[in-house]
């Protein structure tokens, strides 16, 4: 590499790491603690590439981005954070950042894109947005995984094509289609999640239209919709005027399966999916998870619960714990442990005793198994194996069960239309036993499921 490389970092063991690098890739480094030091280099004509933390002793770094672009247009800045949120990443790229490293970071990787910046003329600034910072969004995570999908959403926020949003229950979908929306140029107009009942009626569809003109419209669980409801969008989808609005649609569901399984209409698949972003399981993010739940014990320290964090050894169970019901469930155990822990520091105990009442394994998926004792085998190994070398909480059996019966009495009863006498009969069991376990389970009664 050639050219002289300005860093600004309040850390002094990162400023040696990156000024040792970078010295010896060949350029002239000078490293400062402070962002009115690097401005003065800045605007004395220092440095042919920036690298700059965000949060300084003298300020923001994100905040120098337009002064930098407007004293040196054409001079790249990289940002790196240790502040792993999908705001971050926005802002950065909204400020025109020409890269966004989340702290602790890959030296190498760092100094490849270092090389690129200082090959690569920066393009025209973005103009800055004015809107305030929020830290209400639980999209949180150092890994590689949220990180690669914080930099796609910074990317697609301010296009016109389609966004798919896919991942499992809990995993955030809606958030990202919310962030993809407050984040982007369209922040100021309408945002508009469409359900099945939305589209019912004549003028379902105008109607729609008209709320959401010019904003962002957004199909929710577009896989569970029924054909004539598909058929519907593609038609209103193809008469699209001028107004617009931004076309988005979330899925736990695989659409490209459920297309070759003739569940989703191609036509509207195709309309849909522009761009397809993949939210990740919590159980693919494992060090994301002491991450948030800091942030949802800080929530809710900020909403008046008292101060509480997790010991070491809570933490290990956190980490080892499989979360079916993904980062949904993983709050609503932190909510309870706020209540229920007796001292300031979360013991492996109180963890212990919150997760005996939590799901052990994930939902059942259609797999190449032709037996069901085949497909809860692998879930129940994959469940041990997650632990590594300590054992689930105690009460694994108790929690088995309640997990394979809620589910068969749910769909019982269903299937009889609520009848518990023909619901007990055809699971074989005595119409007390089947009401006792309505009630144990909390299962509850729906309109087509009465109890009798």
């Amino acid at each position: 590499m050639d050219g002289t490389v300005l860093v600004a970092d309040d850390d002094r063991t990162i400023r040696t790491v990156l000024t040792q690098a970078l010295t010896r890739a060949g350029c002239k480094v000078h490293a400062t603690s402070s962002l009115v030091t690097l401005m003065r280099w800045i605007e004395e004509g220092k440095g042919d590439l920036v690298i700059s933390d965000v949060v300084m002793p003298d300020g923001n770094g994100l905040e120098q981005l337009p002064k930098i672009a407007e004293a040196r247009p054409g001079l790249p800045v990289i940002v790196i954070s240790a502040q792993n949120t999908i705001m971050t990443a926005i802002q950065a790229a909204e400020a025109d950042a020409y890269d966004y490293l989340p702290k602790p970071f890959d030296l190498p990787d760092l100094m490849k894109r270092s090389a690129r910046a200082l090959e690569v003329k920066q393009r025209a600034p973005a103009p800055r947005t004015e809107e305030g910072e929020t830290d209400d969004l639980p999209l949180v995570g150092r890994t590689a995984a949220m990180q690669s999908l914080y930099r796609l959403v910074a990317r697609v926020m301010n296009t016109p094509l389609s966004v798919l949003v896919t991942g499992e229950s809990g995993t955030g979908k809606s958030l990202i289609a919310r962030a993809i929306h407050d984040f982007s140029d369209r922040r100021s107009l309408p945002f508009v999640v469409a359900s099945a009942a939305d589209l019912e009626g004549m003028d379902g569809p105008s109607s729609l239209l008209s709320r959401a003109k010019g904003g962002s419209l957004v199909f929710d669980e577009v896989g569970d919709l029924p054909m004539d409801m598909q058929a519907r969008i593609v038609r209103m989808l193809d008469a699209l005027g001028d107004t617009a609005p931004r076309i988005m649609a979330t899925s736990r569901s695989d659409l490209l399966e459920s297309l070759e399984d003739g569940k989703v209409r191609e036509d509207l698949y195709y309309r849909l999916a522009g761009v397809t972003i993949t939210v990740p399981p919590l159980r693919d993010r494992v060090d994301d998870i002491p991450l948030l739940a800091e942030h949802f014990l800080a929530r809710a320290e900020r909403d008046g619960a008292p101060a509480r964090g997790l010991g070491p050894t809570a933490v290990d169970l956190v980490r080892a714990y499989t979360w079916p019901g993904n980062v949904r469930q993983l709050e609503n155990v932190v909510r309870r442990l706020v209540v229920t822990a007796a001292n300031e520091e979360i013991g492996r105990s109180e963890v212990e005793q919150v997760l005996g009442s939590q799901p052990a394994v994930e939902p059942l998926q259609t797999g190449n198994s032709d037996k069901l004792s085949g497909s809860v085998a692998q879930h129940l190994k994959r469940y041990f194996d997650l632990h590594g070398g300590m054992l689930p909480p105690p009460g694994l059996y108790q929690r088995i069960l309640r997990e394979v019966e809620a589910p068969m009495i749910e769909i019982a009863l269903d299937a009889t239309s609520g009848n518990q006498a023909k619901c007990a009969e055809l699971l074989g069991i005595n119409r007390n036993t089947l009401r006792k376990k309505i009630t144990d389970l909390d299962i509850h009664v729906t309109r087509r499921r009465k109890l009798m």
